[in-house]
């Protein structure tokens, strides 16, 4: 019996989450960070302007467990303005956002106004002082709808202008370098 692998990842602003490029798009793929085995998947996707922790398996049902409801995933989020507390509140307890053209709310989850993390720039500056504020805020959501964490922060009034995923489960991004892949025995 073939022994699974299990992969962690740093992803990069700009690459697809995906190995195969359905659009044809100018932009790196995850099989440029690293010679994976055949049959590796992404366990769950950022979309091209997202950052941060993915997990890939080559096990199906690792990444069907840690899809589901069962665990956690926190991202950092850098919105324009300086977010209020009654924005966090209805980010905690669910709102309306719109998915696939239906309406969603969504489940109830956790957040909380963080100071910079001090992350390393990205490869294409998000905007200057002249733009006026930004802050951080921390999401943890149990879910993960199309751009979810996005739209859950425009619809508070305070749009994403950086996102990252810092933590999932109990695995976190740590230090683990940009378009750093970490070949681990379980997850």
């Amino acid at each position: 019996m073939k022994k699974h692998q299990h992969f962690i990842i740093n992803k990069p602003w700009g690459m697809i989450s995906q190995f195969v490029n359905p659009a044809k798009r100018k932009k790196k793929l995850l099989g440029d960070l690293y010679d994976f085995p055949e049959g590796t998947m992404a366990i769950g996707r950022l979309d091209v302007p997202s950052e941060g922790l993915l997990l890939l398996t080559t096990d199906g049902k690792v990444s069907a467990e840690i899809r589901s409801h069962k665990y956690e995933k926190e991202y950092y989020v850098q919105v324009d303005g300086v977010i209020t507390e009654e924005a966090i509140e209805k980010l905690k307890t669910g709102l309306e956002i719109g998915i696939k053209g239906e309406k969603y709310i969504t489940k109830p989850g956790k957040s909380f106004s963080i100071e910079d993390p001090k992350f390393p720039l990205r490869s294409m500056k998000i905007r200057d002082e002249r733009h006026g504020p930004t802050s951080w805020v921390s999401i943890v959501i149990r879910e993960g709808k199309f751009r979810q964490v996005r739209k859950m922060t425009a619809a508070v009034g305070f749009p994403t202008l950086r996102l990252i995923r810092v933590r999932i489960g109990e695995i976190e991004l740590g230090n683990l370098e940009i378009e750093g892949v970490k070949e681990v025995t379980n997850f």
